[in-house]
């Protein structure tokens, strides 16, 4: 017992030798943290109102907001040790140290973000607009610093890593998608009064893009019908849908002219010996 009793006596000593000694360098430090951490905080919400007054992209900006803010915090961590007599220096070693282990462990997940504030500053496309990439088609729903989500006429998500998007071939149609179709009709017929109808046809529809007038026109000369090619630009949305309504209409359109969509024709020739 009086062992028990000595040793919280001693502790109990030095706990108040300490206290007397570093108390003010402990008040000091922790000072510091608290300053850190509003400091921080202030920096972070004025970064914020800036970036909102001059229209910066929200993703970015509260990427960067937050890179700002953790930078003065930890500096402010590193001066509050310092107050407190230890040296530094091991722990930025050990912070490097662990920093690189993480880059490589997650290089990929790096990739993307970096990929990411490359695209939002760069800006191929917005929110809304449609793209193709990798053979992927949909409209952009959300670009995030890791990943960009794109939404099909199916109602599909697709998550591209945005990765995958630098140093590809992007395609940006803006808020429509083109359709590049054809129709054959005889060569007997009248081809510039089948392409008055086939253009009337598509100009009716009142989703098909009016700053993109359609073209059409000969696209080819088959084996067995004269070829005129139909393009033109309809939301991405309903980007089949309208497709087969349009070529429906057309082939209404085509048979109420008197208009022939043929038939593949074979000529066959049956040579032999003349019967006696």
């Amino acid at each position: 017992m009086k062992q028990e009793l000595h040793y919280m006596q001693e502790f109990y000593n030095q706990t108040i030798a300490f206290l007397a000694n570093y108390s003010f360098q402990i008040i000091g430090a922790l000072l510091i943290i608290v300053i850190g951490w509003f400091l921080s905080k202030y920096i972070y919400n004025l970064l914020i109102q800036f970036f909102n007054k001059h229209d910066f992209d929200s993703t970015l900006g509260k990427f960067a907001a937050n890179a700002v803010r953790i930078l003065i915090l930890g500096a402010m961590v590193v001066v509050a040790i310092g107050k407190l007599g230890i040296s530094v220096a091991p722990f930025i070693a050990a912070i490097g140290a662990i920093f690189l282990t993480a880059g490589l462990a997650i290089q990929g997940s790096v990739a993307n973000f970096a990929a990411g504030i490359s695209l939002v500053i760069s800006r191929p496309f917005k929110i809304g607009d449609t793209i193709l990439i990798n053979n992927i088609y949909g409209e952009v729903e959300e670009i995030k610093l890791a990943y960009t989500t794109l939404r099909t006429e199916d109602e599909e998500l697709i998550t591209v890593p945005n990765k995958n998007m630098i140093g590809e071939v992007i395609v940006n149609s803006f808020d429509y998608r083109i359709v590049e179709s054809c129709v054959g009709i005889s060569y007997s017929d009248d081809v510039e009064k089948a392409i008055v109808i086939i253009r009337n046809v598509i100009d009716s529809f009142e989703n098909v893009s009016v700053d993109n007038k359609c073209i059409v026109g000969i696209e080819k000369f088959g084996d067995n019908a004269v070829e005129i090619g139909m393009r033109y630009w309809v939301p991405t949305r309903s980007f089949f849908k309208m497709q087969y309504e349009v070529n429906l209409a057309v082939y209404k359109a085509l048979n109420e002219a008197q208009l022939t969509i043929p038939y593949p024709q074979r000529d066959i020739h049956v040579y032999g010996q003349t019967a006696v």
